[in-house]
């Protein structure tokens, strides 16, 4: 029952992760159409999101200076390959790439954290989570409504795929349960250093910076610039990681990357309710075969045979003395 509870707060914490990751779309839109560009938008949403977590951080990790010391290797790996990397791959993937085309390489890193937990702890797949990936992703393509796309250029889908690494990267790390660091801590130094990584490309002229500080069109209605930024660093970026790591830890890699396709869903119901752009009958059933496919890997780990506790050791009671 423990267990049970366990997971199923797990999930809720990474669906609901997903949610707010897919709110990004809507925001750094109006940021975007209003002349920022994708590297300005991402290092101010990673940047302030940390300086929010700063807070709550130091409270999280009184007395624990020493572990931040020693997971300082993990922390950075992780700011600079599942934070700043993933963010940057997946934008210049999308130069000559179709958004759709690029989201579906990018999560295929799905499969590469199924690869992954293979190759290095011998957790071979079962058919059950063969089936939840195929058909997972067969809905995160119907959802992305493919159809009749042919523009496949090969530098962007090189970029695509160091997307999906930077995916594969974030559910591996986010899952370590063996950390001595909480979420917040590990979220906010994840951040710090992919900012702090984003703005130095950006001083050495690698990562084009430009940002406006005018009103912006958002949700039909005209806006301080400032309302994406607080929705980008706040929802898609501060609340979404710490609540995506607290997820991974409950459920393991494999089962919050397919919970995490859920935030394609979400980012088309947001697209609807924000941007009037309605799904089509395609997308919805995508969605329903997303949820099949998470579906069918929980129900692959709920077959997982619980270990076999060991018998307590009988020495003690053939001491006992004999009445």
């Amino acid at each position: 029952m423990h267990q049970q509870r366990h997971t199923g707060v797990g999930l809720a914490l990474a669906v609901f992760s997903a949610a707010c990751f897919a709110t990004s779309g809507p925001f750094a839109r109006s940021l975007t159409e209003a002349g920022w560009t994708s590297g300005a938008a991402v290092a101010v949403r990673i940047g302030v999101a940390a300086l929010i977590l700063a807070v709550p951080t130091i409270i999280a990790l009184r007395g624990r200076i020493a572990a931040l010391r020693r997971g300082f290797a993990m922390l950075a790996a992780y700011g600079l390959i599942a934070v700043a990397g993933c963010q940057v791959f997946f934008f210049n993937a999308v130069q000559s790439l179709s958004v759709g085309v690029a989201l579906l390489i990018e999560y295929l890193g799905l499969v590469l954290v199924v690869g992954w937990l293979w190759a290095l702890r011998g957790q071979r797949p079962r058919r059950l989570t063969v089936a939840g990936s195929v058909v997972a992703i067969l809905g995160l393509a119907l959802m992305l409504d493919l159809a009749g796309e042919s523009r496949l250029d090969p530098v962007g889908v090189l970029w695509a795929l160091g997307a999906a690494v930077g995916l594969a990267a974030y559910f591996v790390m986010s899952s370590k349960t063996d950390s001595d660091l909480p979420p917040v801590a590990v979220a906010s130094a994840g951040m710090s250093i992919g900012a702090v990584a984003l703005l130095a490309l950006g001083f050495a002229g690698a990562l084009p910076m430009r940002a406006t500080f005018g009103s912006v069109d958002f949700a039909g209605t005209r806006a301080s610039w400032l309302v994406p930024v607080i929705g980008l660093s706040v929802v898609a970026a501060a609340i979404a990681f710490v609540a995506g790591i607290g997820g991974a830890r409950r459920l393991g890699a494999k089962l919050a990357s397919f919970a995490g396709l859920t935030e394609v869903a979400f980012a088309v119901l947001f697209a609807w309710i924000l941007l009037g752009e309605l799904p089509t009958g395609i997308q919805l059933l995508g969605g329903v075969l997303i949820v099949a496919g998470v579906a069918l890997v929980r129900l692959d780990e709920l077959r997982t045979p619980a270990p076999v506790a060991e018998p307590a050791p009988r020495l003690e009671r053939e001491l006992e003395p004999q009445h």
